[in-house]
């Protein structure tokens, strides 16, 4: 990256955090863009993401992942300390991002695939983030982690997601799924499965990207609200 594009990104960066509502500070930000350049220099060899272009990674992979950052703060309050799994968190989508930009949460990211939980672990001492975390195993062979928050990123339906990951959400907690177009479809397999059911249905707007967006909020059927 040149110090140009680098200068470049840094100014989009802010201007997206202002739309979304989000402060951001210097060492958030190269850290965030520090992210971007590790994951490039990754992709050569290890092909963790198909998007090469790093004005395009800055819109689909850390705006789409800022977006999220306000609207988690209905459950979990930015200076509160919290256990957070990012399950199929592939390079660390949003994982490393709510790391990023939440020094008191605890965020691990969970995939089955080894060299992505590399790259994450790699992420965390390059970028001197100690509350990131990399477990390399699936979701459902894990012990439960009691955590305040699960969230995921195109990782599976609704009703798989709740099925393999709910158990490692504490009683009242939160599972979280970052999706495209509402799912109308999987909302209806998750509540004829009947443990988890859908509270909310929020809409967001990702800067500079024009695909639609939404987080899916989901509670235990007979949890506490």
């Amino acid at each position: 990256m040149s110090a140009a594009t680098g200068v470049d990104l840094s100014q989009q960066l802010h201007e997206a955090a202002a739309e979304l509502g989000v402060s951001i500070d210097t060492p958030q930000a190269e850290k965030l863009l520090g992210y971007l350049v590790q994951m490039q220099r990754w992709n050569r060899t290890y092909n963790l993401t198909a998007i090469r272009d790093p004005a395009q990674m800055l819109v689909q992979h850390l705006f789409d992942s800022l977006s999220v950052i306000a609207p988690l703060g209905r459950v979990i309050a930015a200076h509160t300390p919290a256990r957070v799994y990012d399950v199929g968190s592939g390079g660390g989508l949003p994982g490393v991002v709510l790391a990023i930009m939440r020094a008191p949460w605890q965020v691990t990211c969970v995939d089955a695939v080894e060299k992505k939980t590399a790259f994450v672990r790699q992420v965390s001492g390059v970028l001197a983030l100690p509350n990131l975390h990399a477990v390399h195993a699936r979701v459902e062979q894990l012990q439960p982690a009691q955590c305040d928050l699960v969230i995921s990123r195109a990782f599976a339906s609704l009703k798989d997601f709740a099925s393999l990951a709910g158990r490692h959400v504490r009683n009242d907690g939160t599972l979280v799924a970052m999706k495209g177009k509402v799912p109308q479809d999987e909302i209806e397999a998750l509540h004829q499965q009947g443990d988890w059911r859908v509270e909310d249905i929020q809409a967001l707007q990702v800067p500079r990207l024009d695909a639609q967006r939404c987080l899916i909020w989901m509670r235990r059927s007979q949890g506490t609200l």
